[in-house]
């Protein structure tokens, strides 16, 4: 079983940044495929970056503001991000999966986490 919790939410102004943190325990594999995704009020989860044992993926509404990346632990993924608009706003969630490439679909991922809100005001 492997457990996600996040951490780093929070309120900031447009333009400013925020780092999430994903902390990962259990049976983890360092080739585990992990992501990003988020959810705002009345609307569906989205991707919004991956990472997998060698490649990393990025929505295109965040592609030059957040960075993915992991620990050398392996068991530690943070979210860069940067420039903040108020269409971030949302709950942020951890996801992982046992597959080594990224995926961009919530239904590929089988362990989330229990989130993080973000609030971006303008």
């Amino acid at each position: 079983q492997v457990k996600l919790v996040e951490s780093g939410g929070g309120l900031v102004q447009a333009g400013d940044s925020l780092r999430l943190s994903c902390a990962a325990s259990g049976r983890t594999f360092s080739w585990y495929a992990r992501a990003w995704f988020r959810q705002a009020p009345g609307k569906k989860r989205e991707f919004v970056a991956g990472i997998g044992w060698n490649t990393t993926r990025y929505a295109d509404s965040v592609k030059g503001r957040f960075t993915i990346s992991r620990d050398n632990d392996e068991k530690m993924v943070h979210l860069q991000m940067n420039s903040l608009k108020p269409e971030d706003t949302a709950v942020y969630y951890c996801a992982a999966a046992a597959i080594y490439d990224t995926a961009v679909l919530a239904t590929q991922y089988d362990y989330w986490g229990q989130g993080t809100q973000v609030t971006v005001s303008s």
